[in-house]
């Protein structure tokens, strides 16, 4: 069996997009622009369980592979969204994102319990906060392109 690596992570170092607070919700309700926004992903599908919770599953390219994943999501508009990890290689990780408004901004802080199999603590952390900030930097120019076409 595997060795389960975990991390328990935060990152509230006051990330914040260039976007108000509706126009951030906007952009991640909008299918075509928020997950035309992450490059390394294909094959994206959603499928809703609630008013207020789905499953999204793509398929991510990981070190030249293309892997299947998908998370459980449950939204609270206007604070954040929760997300648990239910397949692909960081299966039963867990984090909360939570936006905070700050006028013309909109502050992102990620709190998360991260595991995988076979990959060492200290090793996960470093390649979480890596995925952490690609996605952060997809999803700015993501929601700066959304933005320029809602106006």
């Amino acid at each position: 069996m595997d060795r389960l690596g975990m991390a328990r992570l935060n990152d509230t170092e006051g990330s914040r997009f260039d976007a108000p607070l509706d126009v951030l919700w906007k952009y991640l309700q909008d299918p075509t622009a928020h997950g035309g926004a992450h490059q390394n992903s294909r094959n994206r599908a959603m499928k809703p369980l609630t008013d207020t919770s789905f499953i999204v599953s793509w398929e991510q390219n990981m070190n030249g592979n293309w892997v299947k994943v998908a998370n459980k999501i449950t939204v609270f508009p206007p604070l954040g969204m929760a997300a648990e990890m239910i397949e692909g290689p960081m299966v039963g990780s867990k984090m909360f994102t939570v936006y905070t408004p700050h006028g013309h901004q909109t502050e992102v802080s990620v709190f998360g319990e991260m595991q995988a199999s076979g990959v060492p603590p200290a090793q996960l952390e470093a390649l979480v906060r890596m995925a952490w900030e690609m996605a952060f930097n997809e999803d700015s120019a993501g929601i700066h392109e959304f933005a320029k076409k809602s106006k």
